[in-house]
């Protein structure tokens, strides 16, 4: 990856900036290890990985601000099975997996075999995150990639904008989160697209009515039924998860559900639940609390499924298991 220096000089000046508004949170974790895991696994063996990640992440949000959701999703992809590209939920929409090979390869000229995939994606969707103006939380590091990967996990695993809230909500508790993290992790859908396919029968046959979903406000109704008119060529035309700050990791995602403007059945449905709809509120009301709540979710998000000692390895190439 070559430093043009024009490029270089703002790269410093954003690396500087996000340095010093990390110095406060940051220090109080760095000598707390969880189990085999600690916030300064690195710091010996390739202390300057977080400047390579920050610039692999910085130059592919220039090139494609979309990216920044796209790691945040493989990242939760990744957290919550073995993940695998093929698999269903990942099929023609799981992207950001060129930009985790581009930091690896860089990583591997200054530290080489000393740095798994996931750590570099765990430090990537952070810093997605903080770059489309959203919060920090540390990073527990010192994973292992995986040995293999279960398209057939995935495909039983991983929640579906199509399923009710409970069976989303016990997808979750089963991994060891809970309600609240359902409604604070669906908030990343502040940023990102979604293809027309996954909210089309919101807009014309929901539920088998052969009519529109009642909860949508009429407006945003007539806006998407022009996006994704209901033929079969517009299923993989893209859509804004949050039309009003389409690439800013903020609150609206929130407020959009109060407003029954939510794209998602998954994401509107959290506003018709008693259990959830006071959260949802209260993160619409509150840019806050949510950006709190959100750095607590995702630090517990990182913990889940961690491979380390003999189930493991540390990859030359993440697409590939080291022969």
């Amino acid at each position: 990856m070559a430093f043009a220096p024009a490029a270089f000089f703002i790269f410093l000046v954003v690396l500087f900036t996000t340095s010093l508004a990390h110095a406060g949170p940051d220090a109080p974790y760095y000598d707390k290890p969880d189990g085999p895991l600690s916030y300064n696994f690195y710091d010996k063996s390739c202390p300057n990985l977080g400047m390579m990640v920050r610039w692999g992440v910085w130059a592919a949000l220039k090139n494609d601000t979309r990216m920044a959701a796209s790691l945040l999703r493989l990242h939760f992809h990744d957290c919550f099975v073995d993940g695998e590209k093929n698999a269903l939920p990942n099929r023609n929409s799981a992207r950001g997996y060129e930009v985790i090979d581009s930091i690896k390869a860089d990583v591997e000229k200054y530290c080489p075999s000393t740095v798994s995939c996931v750590d570099i994606l765990a430090l990537a969707a952070r810093e997605a995150v903080v770059m489309s103006g959203g919060p920090f939380w540390p990073v527990l590091l010192g994973r292992l990639d995986g040995l293999s990967a279960s398209e057939k996990s995935a495909n039983e695993q991983l929640p579906s904008p199509f399923e009710p809230l409970d069976n989303i909500t016990a997808r979750f508790v089963a991994k060891g989160l809970d309600v609240k993290d359902v409604v604070v992790l669906s908030g990343a859908h502040t940023i990102g697209f979604a293809q027309c396919f996954t909210f089309k029968r919101r807009l014309f046959n929901y539920k088998g009515t052969g009519k529109p979903d009642p909860s949508l406000d009429s407006s945003f109704l007539s806006n998407l039924q022009t996006l994704c008119p209901n033929v079969d060529k517009s299923n993989t035309k893209l859509t804004a998860l949050d039309s009003q700050t389409t690439n800013r990791f903020d609150n609206m995602y929130y407020k959009n559900i109060v407003n029954n403007t939510g794209l998602l059945e998954s994401d509107q449905a959290l506003i018709g639940d008693p259990k959830t709809a006071s959260m949802v509120k209260d993160y619409s009301a509150d840019p806050f609390l949510f950006a709190k709540d959100f750095a607590a979710s995702m630090v517990k998000l990182g913990k889940l499924g961690v491979i380390t000692g003999q189930d493991g390895q540390i990859r030359k190439k993440c697409s590939a298991v080291n022969l």
